[in-house]
């Protein structure tokens, strides 16, 4: 009996338990009502885009409405001149303000990264007017370029033109108007984020670069472009697709006009669309634009090889 308990096995080590599924899907449930809400505001406005341009939808006219396969598609391609025109314009205007913005956001944030006197109150006048809403940036220009009251009168009263004179109801006028009207809100985007990645930028390279003998433009072209490219490929981006979609500015200052000669393909759709009530057209439209934007996008990451290091 005494030999028997000596040689009798040693109870068994308790079962561990099985470790609980719900501490790693917490985080994925709190964020699930956010996730869900997203995915309805974004996915279903795409889809019904998708759809409408498919079908003749018109709420005016509810007895031609109905399947129209690609019909709106090959109207668009073979069949209107205004696409075209207002394609060109868009890519016009893309390449004017993003070019413009990137030259004067890059040059003053150069500056207001120097030190003086007074640099603080600098910044916050140079960004203040990217805190400013699109609708009251038109608002501010609509007066500015008042014939009766805006800058053409005070020009006039120095002797400087005629009174009267409508620089956004004149055709050779009209672009630079509103290109810089446009400007005085886009140069800030380009300073913040320039600025932001330029104080990353080590002193040591400078003074590096000022041992060596490196003039000024030296050490801008060989450390601080080289620094800020990733910077200036992702801010110039996203301003193109921003300034691609630009609707408010140009319809409160012209309205497309005079003669159409700024409308954009954007504000063709929100004109089709709103005006003439022609949703599926219009859809088909915005589903293009929006093919164009993809490709677009796509073709300049490659070509810029963002993320990649800098030779």
């Amino acid at each position: 009996m005494a030999h028997a308990a000596a040689v009798a096995k040693p109870p068994a080590p308790p079962r561990r338990r099985r470790a609980s599924a719900t501490p790693r899907r917490l985080p994925y449930l709190l964020i699930a009502p956010a996730a869900l809400l997203m995915l309805g505001f974004i996915a279903y406005p795409v889809i019904s885009v998708f759809y409408y341009s498919l079908q003749n939808y018109n709420p005016t006219k509810p007895w031609r409405n109905g399947y129209a396969g690609f019909d709106n598609f090959t109207r668009i391609f073979t069949d209107d001149p205004l696409f075209w025109d207002t394609l060109v314009f868009s890519a016009k205007w893309v390449f004017v303000e993003v070019g413009l913005q990137l030259l004067f956001g890059l040059a003053l944030a150069l500056i207001v990264n120097q030190t003086f006197v007074g640099r603080a109150m600098g910044r916050a006048l140079v960004f203040s007017p990217w805190a400013v809403s699109g609708v009251l940036t038109s608002a501010i220009w609509v007066l500015l370029y008042n014939s009766q009251t805006g800058i053409t009168r005070y020009l006039a009263d120095m002797g400087v033109g005629d009174y009267g004179v409508s620089w956004l109801s004149d055709t050779s006028t009209v672009f630079p108007a509103v290109v810089v009207a446009d400007l005085w809100r886009g140069v800030p985007f380009f300073a913040i984020l320039i600025l932001a990645d330029l104080q990353s930028v080590s002193k040591d390279l400078y003074e590096a670069a000022e041992v060596d003998g490196a003039s000024r433009i030296k050490q801008f072209w060989h450390i601080t472009l080289p620094h800020l490219k990733d910077a200036i490929i992702l801010s110039t981006l996203l301003r193109a697709v921003w300034e691609f979609n630009n609707v408010d500015l140009l319809y409160t200052l012209t309205g497309g006009g005079p003669a159409g000669e700024t409308t954009t393909l954007p504000l063709y759709i929100a004109n089709t669309s709103i005006d003439a009530h022609n949703f599926g057209y219009a859809s088909a439209l915005t589903t293009v634009a929006f093919v164009i934007l993809l490709f677009c996008s796509m073709v300049y990451l490659r070509l810029s090889k963002f993320g990649g290091e800098s030779k």
